[in-house]
């Protein structure tokens, strides 16, 4: 090879590297200037959606507060960023604002579910408790099709609670639900080994038969987690607590059977319930209740960054983490 040829590969070599590292850059820069422009387009009008969608009527009202689906900590959306089912965040935000206007009048709950987490469900109870003690304000509850474990706790903070006649309704009580997959790994030849700091940090491991110890200290948690429903029951409806254990053995009542324990005031139609409100509170009074399908652009921004690739492991441990696998649950798994 003589120089002259040299010479042009380490030029043409030299072009290369310069290109390469130019459209990196280049790249780079477009990227960071998108996802800023990005979060000004977010923050400007996100913020201006999320306002419109939080304001309140100017007249006196009854605030209707839907408890659909199953009780999570954290939302489950659609693609297009919509809530699908019950919004934890957003309706203990919109409590808040409740005890801060003058114009709300009572809340009515409307609830058609099957439970969910144990800290969810109690964060709401206690959530909706400080809004009377603030306000002095009125809870009305409805009862629709079901009403279970984690949706009856929620239901104590009310004053009275009316059912469709055709709602099923307690399953008082706390489960945790775990996995063990270990005769299958044992036909599939698999073994799971987990290096522990201690003999139950693996507790309810899917590749692990529990041990009598782990199982105690499971139950324990269920026993703790239980007194507390029956002493809310029990608070709730100004039941004494022997009697609420006698009923809350997890099993099932329809209306009226909740009602002849005592569990539930009266049987009714929505309409004619919020009638009987409506003759309490005021003639006419507005039963207002959020539009669902409100969505920021904020919302739609993160839905748009979730709909990004992922792994199936990514998934897979984004499910087991955020729907309460192994955790305790005021929840009627039957029913869902």
């Amino acid at each position: 090879m003589n120089k002259k040829q040299i010479i042009s590969l380490l030029v043409a070599a030299a072009v290369f590297v310069v290109t390469g590292v130019a459209s990196v850059t280049v790249n780079t820069w477009s990227d960071m200037k998108q996802s800023q422009n990005a979060k000004n387009t977010e923050k400007a009008f996100g913020n201006l959606f999320g306002e419109m969608s939080e304001s309140l009527p100017s007249e006196d009202y009854v605030a209707v507060i839907d408890v659909e689906g199953t009780i999570y900590s954290e939302p489950t959306t659609t693609m297009f960023g919509e809530s699908e089912g019950y919004d934890h965040p957003a309706t203990m935000k919109y409590v808040d604002k409740l005890i801060e206007d003058e114009n709300n009048k009572g809340i009515l709950l409307y609830i058609n579910t099957p439970g969910g987490e144990v800290t969810a469900s109690d964060d709401l109870y206690l959530k909706l408790m400080k809004y009377k003690e603030k306000t002095g304000r009125k809870i009305y509850c409805y009862f629709a099709d079901q009403a279970c474990s984690g949706g009856y706790y929620i239901s104590m903070a009310a004053d009275e609670i009316y059912a469709n006649r055709n709602c099923w309704t307690g399953s008082i009580g706390v489960i945790i639900s775990l996995s063990n997959m270990k005769g299958l790994y044992d036909k599939l030849g698999i073994q799971e080994v987990n290096i522990t700091s201690g003999a139950n940090k693996a507790m309810g491991s899917a590749g692990e038969n529990l041990t009598d110890e782990q199982r105690s200290i499971l139950q324990s948690l269920v026993d703790e987690a239980y007194n507390q429903f029956v002493g809310i029951v029990a608070e709730g409806r100004k039941m004494d607590v022997n009697t609420v254990k006698k009923l809350a053995d997890g099993r099932i009542y329809s209306a009226n059977q909740a009602v002849q324990h005592k569990l539930v005031d009266g049987t009714s139609t929505y309409e004619d319930y919020k009638a009987k409100v409506e003759a309490e509170v005021g003639e006419g009074i507005l039963f207002y209740e959020k539009d669902s399908t409100d969505m920021s652009l904020s919302s739609l921004f993160s839905t748009i960054q979730q709909l990004r690739g992922r792994s199936d492991a990514e998934v897979i441990s984004d499910l087991l983490e955020n729907k309460g696998n192994g955790g305790l649950m005021y929840y009627e798994s039957s029913l869902n």
